[in-house]
Formats: structure tokens, sequence, C-alpha cells
């Protein structure tokens, strides 16, 4: 990789691309059994076991307040490293590995509102698509419990037309 390029690992929420640095990224696994977290917050699915490692599975949709995938359709883990260990975040598909440009990177529009304006760093253009680019230290953080002043920020702006 030259000077000037970064890597990113893509994956798919509805038909949205976002990435993360392919260094905090630890692993790529198919639905794992989850065990449900009594009175935990909406965003938390469940905990799985990564070969002995206890690990909390996020769903990156309710993360970005979009609504639950279907039923029949199971999300694949991206699991991220953080400085307290192995975080899964559930996506719906997962994309390739691609290098960009600095040069090409652009902050997130002044329009982009609610969680999605404090989880996407920014965006490449690519062909046909924009790839987001999250915080992944901001995505893994779990959103204010409901009924505060959290409750009454606006939506994001990322409904696909």
């Amino acid at each position: 990789m030259a000077d000037g390029e970064n890597q990113y690992c893509t994956f798919f929420l509805r038909e949205l691309c976002f990435g993360l640095e392919v260094t905090r990224v630890q692993e790529i696994i198919r639905h794992q059994p989850m065990t449900r977290v009594p009175l935990a917050s909406p965003v938390v699915r469940g905990l799985i076991n990564l070969r002995g490692q206890i690990v909390t599975a996020l769903d990156l949709r309710r993360r970005l307040d979009f609504p639950d995938r279907d039923a029949d359709r199971a999300p694949v883990n991206v699991v991220v490293r953080t400085g307290d260990g192995a975080v899964s975040l559930l996506v719906d598909e997962i994309g390739d590995v691609l290098t960009v440009r600095e040069s090409d990177f652009e902050r997130p529009p002044e329009t982009l509102r609610g969680e999605a304006r404090e989880l996407i760093r920014g965006a490449y253009k690519l062909d046909g698509r924009l790839l987001l680019v999250l915080d992944p230290d901001k995505t893994i953080q779990l959103p204010p419990a409901r009924g505060d002043a959290a409750e009454h920020r606006d939506k994001p702006n990322l409904q696909p037309e």
C-alpha cells in the first residue's frame, strides 16, 4: 500500500456501503448463536462465544436508527478490536477490502444529522456509491438510555432513495 492510501473492510446495511479501517477489524464470522442480555440497550443483541472469549454483539442497524433486518435474514459479525477487547458489529452483508486515496476523503456533509453525524467520519466517492467511514470507537459506545436528552435528537438522514 502506497503512502497516502488507506484500507477499509467494507460491509453493507441496507443499500449503504460502510467501512472500518482494516487494522481495527479482527475477523469476519457468520452468524453465531447469541445469549440475550436482560435489561440491556436495544442496540445490544446479545453475547457470542468466540473461541472461549465472550463478545458483545451490537446491531449496527439499531445503532444507526435503521429498521431491523428481516427475521429470515441472519446478520454477519464484524469483530472489531477495542481497548477493552473485541466487540461484534452485526451487519447485513460483507463487502471487499478497499484501498482508497486519502486525498479522496471528504468530511460528512452539514446536512447529516442525529446519531449518524456522530458515527460517520466522512466518505469516499466510489464508482456509483459512497463508502461511509465509521469511527469505530464511537460506534461501539452504547447510546444513552431512552428518556433522556438523546431521545430528542434528530434521526439520521441516511435513508437511501
